[in-house]
């Protein structure tokens, strides 16, 4: 049983009266009490009047997955079994991060109809986002009191990442096709993957003459080659605890999601095999042999689910890891931080088993307020914050600087500007020939 405002306005309007003129007033605890036992009996009557909130069938319709930030609907069949019209209210009981907002509705259910309610959630996490409990408040034919019953509705739905670097999707499959030829930009890499035949003209690769072809031509012709297609891109998201740091307003651990997501998309259009990892101490997600459209399908799944873990993270395992996936030389992509020499210690031990058979990227997100905090030197406070910014940047070069010593490549940027900056490296060493 729950009371309403106008049981509390009720029995102000006869209570506070009785309270200020009592003095005067013969009998008044006589008179307070005849007129609190009147509002009780009224209340009485109205909560025996209410439907009962037990008799609700309750039926829930949700979305399987949503991206976090974009609002979906929550729908609510609500069908009244019992025999009296219900008049109330329902509160749909998501949890805070769903986003559910204003999630108490009013209905009016005859007997024997149904209703629909809607919620609209915009969720401001990723993961599960659970909702057990449907409240229904039925109110009495005066609306002093009311029936309340908690039922049971479970429901859940998937928030996943945002992928907002795909806006960088576009531009970079542009300079793929640029790089594979398929465009007027005729570029050719000094891959081993044959392209087509063409004229010889001065300056060519005398090695690259095909004599069959000139025989057959009567003109001496060249072999043209693309880059290596079809290559392994195996990418190693670090969930341990210095993924759960903010830059920027941003886990680290989603800007890695974001760049894992970009570089897989890229990598797929050209022909490459990708493979997810993300691992602390032990595997939190994977995904491998999946191509096109079920790549990125399957990433976003995986990794929606994912939070950072508070634990350190275990490098020595990693190759073993990595071969496990593959035993070919592949392209490995290290999504990690490296802002610190003590905190790169395992990093750096276990680079040399990877490099020595693959081609390794380790990818780190950077503050963007510490290159701000250098420049501003107005006042004492802000002289000891650049210094500090200063130091910080100077042990990323120390890593960075490391991790290049190693056979390792480096990329480090704002966490707006990571993913677009790793696409591009990996573009790079398509160039080179070195995919």
């Amino acid at each position: 049983m729950t009371v309403t405002g106008r049981f509390v306005a009720l029995v102000a309007f006869g209570v506070v009266p009785i309270v200020l003129l009592g003095r005067t007033l013969p009998d008044a605890a006589i008179v307070l009490a005849t007129w609190l036992g009147v509002v009780l009996v009224l209340a009485s009557i109205d909560l025996a009047l209410a439907a009962s909130p037990r008799a609700v069938a309750v039926d829930r319709e949700l979305p399987s997955r949503v991206r976090l930030g974009e609002a979906v609907t929550s729908e609510l069949y609500l069908t009244n079994t019992g025999r009296r019209r219900l008049r109330g209210a329902v509160r749909d009981a998501w949890q805070p991060s769903a986003g559910a907002g204003n999630n108490r509705s009013p209905v009016d259910i005859p007997p024997g109809e149904r209703r629909l309610v809607t919620v609209i959630l915009t969720p401001f996490r990723r993961g599960e986002r659970r909702v057990h409990d449907v409240t229904v408040r039925a109110f009495g034919p005066m609306r002093l009191a009311a029936r309340q019953a908690t039922l049971d509705a479970p429901g859940r739905i998937r928030v996943l990442p945002p992928f907002l670097a795909r806006k960088h999707l576009p531009s970079r499959l542009a300079r793929l096709r640029e790089l594979d030829g398929r465009t007027s930009v005729q570029i050719r890499g000094q891959g081993t993957e044959f392209d087509s035949l063409r004229e010889y003209v001065r300056g060519d690769d005398v090695r690259s003459i095909d004599w069959r072809a000139t025989a057959r031509r009567n003109d001496v012709m060249v072999r043209t080659w693309r880059p290596e297609r079809d290559r392994r891109v195996v990418i190693v998201i670090d969930t341990a605890r210095t993924s759960a740091a903010r830059v920027d307003d941003e886990p680290r651990l989603d800007t890695a999601m974001e760049a894992a997501l970009l570089l897989a998309a890229l990598a797929s259009r050209a022909g490459d095999r990708v493979d997810l990892l993300a691992y602390d101490r032990r595997v939190r997600g994977r995904v491998q042999g999946a191509q096109g459209a079920e790549l990125l399908s399957r990433m976003v799944d995986t990794l929606a689910v994912i939070e950072p873990e508070l634990i350190e993270m275990d490098w020595s395992a990693v190759p073993a890891q990595v071969r496990t996936i593959t035993g070919q030389p592949a392209l490995v992509v290290l999504l990690t931080t490296v802002n610190a020499p003590g905190a790169a210690t395992g990093l750096l031990s276990v680079l040399p088993q990877l490099t020595r058979r693959h081609t390794v990227v380790v990818a780190s997100v950077t503050d963007p307020a510490a290159l701000s905090a250098i420049r501003e030197r107005g006042n004492r406070e802000e002289v000891y914050r650049a210094a500090a910014a200063e130091r910080a940047l100077l042990d990323v070069a120390r890593v960075s600087a490391a991790i290049r010593q190693l056979g390792g490549e480096v990329v480090t940027a704002s966490p707006a500007d990571l993913p677009p900056a790793l696409a591009d490296r990996y573009l790079a060493l398509k160039a080179a020939g070195r995919l």
